[in-house]
């Protein structure tokens, strides 16, 4: 064979070929012996598994479920090459009847994607979304053994070491980062014995260099060591940490940040006067002193005008909880919620955007009814007099506590206003 990552040479009859890799497995397990047919980058996989503890009858256990993997997924490098995966394979994976997969580099499966009858079969073994398929938790398989040895691979029929997947062929190859060269995950085409074509392989290949191309596009030549981080959440002054150093803001320039922060193509100074302040009479003068002083605190560089804007890149906690809402990562969005957005901010723009993610969050929390994270909105400061989150906590959790506190807030709701 001229390429050891290619299932069968030309020529080879796949039935005679799997007949042969399955003698061969049984002997494995039995004996601990790899006779031939057995490539030797199966066998070296084989006996990795082994070592890992694997047994040929063993299943992928599903690690990221609903919320989590929701937010796992947003957050991941190849969400943003995903598109073009699609448009280079979904087609080719619905038409032949195979399945589109990519995981992580810890073989992770993110999206199994393509034909409906064979993602119900594929789903009978848990090849399926935020399952564990890394070649030490379920052996030999053409995804996590992409990642173990960060090389393209095709696995076939019996080469797979778990019997139940055996009837299955995949090939797959790794996504790098194309800055550092670390394996990112892999791309994966799985399906039947047809699949042992040497096109097959060449092709995920490609499609895998596509990725690695267009997230070279995507990401910044290097590394942006002056990137910074905002916490606002929870707390009335801000914190930045950017170049090395935690800033603690002042109330007025935890608004202006938070604000250019949501705005990084700028703001003007008409713009943020009237997003900051609810007086009219504040005059430009007071904006620009402020902003002065903002600049000198946040140091060289970093805050410039006309636009004002924020010069290097901020990932904000009020950002990742939006990005959580936004993909119905709800147990991952209520997590990183530490409170209201600068909670003691009367400036009009900051009111919207804490009104925006309370109403969006507490909305996706009685929408998702889970009763946990219900009590845990209603148990904390924010949530204490929501009534209609202990409605629906009541509801679905019907404790004489809960039931009390709610019939006290309808109480309350009920009677009369005295002025």
């Amino acid at each position: 064979m001229t390429d050891p990552w290619l299932a069968l040479e030309p020529g080879a009859d796949p039935v005679e070929r799997a007949r042969a890799l399955h003698r061969a497995h049984e002997a494995f397990t039995e004996a601990g012996t790899v006779p031939r047919p057995v490539r030797a980058v199966v066998a070296e996989s084989w006996r990795r598994s082994v070592r890992a503890g694997v047994g040929p009858d063993g299943t992928a256990s599903v690690e990221l479920m609903d919320g989590d993997l929701g937010a796992y997924r947003a957050e991941h490098p190849l969400a943003r090459v995903m598109p073009l995966v699609r448009e280079l394979l979904g087609t080719f994976a619905a038409d032949g009847e195979h399945l589109l997969a990519v995981c992580d580099a810890h073989g992770r499966l993110l999206w199994v994607e393509g034909d409906p009858a064979t993602r119900r079969r594929a789903g009978r073994m848990n090849f399926v979304p935020g399952a564990r398929w890394a070649e030490s938790a379920v052996g030999t398989n053409a995804p996590g053994t992409a990642v173990a040895v960060g090389r393209p691979v095709q696995v076939f029929a019996a080469e797979h070491f778990i019997r139940r997947v055996q009837p299955w062929t995949c090939a797959a190859a790794p996504v790098h980062d194309p800055r550092t060269g670390r394996v990112l995950g892999a791309v994966d085409i799985t399906g039947g014995n047809g699949l042992a074509h040497p096109h097959s392989l060449g092709f995920v290949q490609a499609v895998a260099r596509a990725a690695e191309s267009q997230l070279a596009l995507l990401m910044p030549e290097r590394p942006d060591a002056d990137a910074a981080e905002l916490t606002a959440l929870g707390r009335d002054e801000a914190v930045l940490s950017v170049g090395g150093h935690r800033i603690r803001l002042s109330r007025r320039h935890s608004e202006i940040v938070v604000l250019l922060a949501q705005h990084p193509e700028g703001l003007t100074g008409d713009e943020l006067l009237c997003a900051l302040y609810e007086d009219e009479t504040v005059t430009p003068v007071t904006l620009r002193a402020e902003l002065a002083r903002l600049r000198r605190v946040l140091g060289p560089g970093r805050l410039a005008s006309r636009p004002y804007r924020l010069t290097v890149p901020v990932e904000s906690d009020l950002a990742v909880v939006e990005r959580r809402l936004r993909v119905g990562a709800v147990t991952a969005a209520a997590t990183a919620y530490a409170g209201p957005l600068l909670p003691g901010s009367q400036a009009p723009a900051v009111a919207r955007l804490r009104r925006r993610l309370a109403d969006g969050l507490r909305t996706a929390l009685i929408a998702c009814g889970d009763p946990d994270l219900l009590a845990d909105w209603a148990h904390a400061p924010w949530g204490e007099d929501d009534l209609d989150v202990w409605r629906a906590l009541t509801a679905l959790r019907p404790t004489a506590a809960a039931r009390s506190r709610l019939a006290a807030l309808e109480s309350e709701l009920a009677a009369p206003d005295v002025w």
